[in-house]
């Protein structure tokens, strides 16, 4: 029988984003679940804002290459993220479990970490073992 993964819960989302290399986490905008390196968030977790689209659904939102920004923007359940987005970022928000399973989120999120730790000055790198 093969494994299909499932849709990512909140504790595989934190668990996912604790593993990852000098990732620090804290409680954040509205009980969002907001996971740092090097003091720069890369990746948000949590309950959305009701609205009609999204009433009450779990969202995940990461930082993205232009390209993945290009790809995600318009696929099923992703969305540009709010906020970050509209202010010329290229942020992703994921808001439909259903769309997307478990492992190809851990690919974005690892990837929202990658891009934020190269971001930080390579003093810092050093510092974080990132190097």
């Amino acid at each position: 029988m093969i494994h299909k993964p499932g849709p990512m819960t909140l504790q595989a989302f934190n668990a996912f984003c604790a593993s990852l290399p000098a990732t620090t986490h804290v409680i954040q905008w509205g009980n969002a679940d907001v996971w740092k390196v090097g003091g720069k968030v890369f990746a948000i977790g949590g309950w959305q804002v009701p609205t009609l689209e999204t009433a009450g659904r779990l969202a995940f939102s990461f930082k993205t290459s232009a390209l993945n920004f290009d790809i995600l923007k318009d696929e099923p359940g992703f969305r540009p993220a709010p906020y970050l987005a509209s202010r010329g970022f290229k942020w992703i928000q994921h808001f439909d479990e259903s769309t997307k399973p478990e492992d190809e989120l851990k690919y974005y999120l690892s990837e929202s970490h990658r891009l934020v730790a190269l971001g930080l000055s390579k003093k810092k790198q050093r510092e974080l073992g990132l190097l």
